[in-house]
């Protein structure tokens, strides 16, 4: 068991996380429950699994959860491309807050490696 904190991969997604709160927020009010939603819980999802893998015991349970953290950054990305093409997102956010989840998916994927290694 480890401090989800000290993981950058997790801080790089509480950041995006929070960065993505606050892009949401001027989308249309009929979004609230649609794409507002699924980008705010996509977004949540990966530092949460990053964190509640922290929580398990050994890598192999670490692992599992970092592979859903990665599945939610690839929901991520699609939905942020969604909300680019309805014009929900200009072009400049869009393009900082994607490429932002390709760096953190990037992470992951090493941090996942690494693990594969260690076993």
């Amino acid at each position: 068991m480890q401090d989800f904190r000290n993981l950058q991969v997790w801080q790089k997604g509480h950041q995006l996380t929070l960065a993505l709160y606050e892009a949401t927020r001027s989308f249309p009010k009929d979004e609230l429950f649609g794409l507002t939603r699924q980008i705010r819980r996509a977004a949540a999802s990966i530092p949460a699994n990053i964190a509640e893998g922290c929580g398990r015991v050994g890598n192999r349970e670490l692992n599992r959860f970092l592979l859903i953290a990665m599945g939610s950054a690839s929901e991520l990305e699609y939905h942020l491309l969604l909300a680019s093409d309805l014009r929900l997102l200009k072009t400049a956010p869009y393009s900082t807050l994607a490429k932002e989840v390709v760096d953190l998916k990037k992470m992951l994927a090493t941090l996942i490696s690494r693990l594969a290694e260690r076993n």
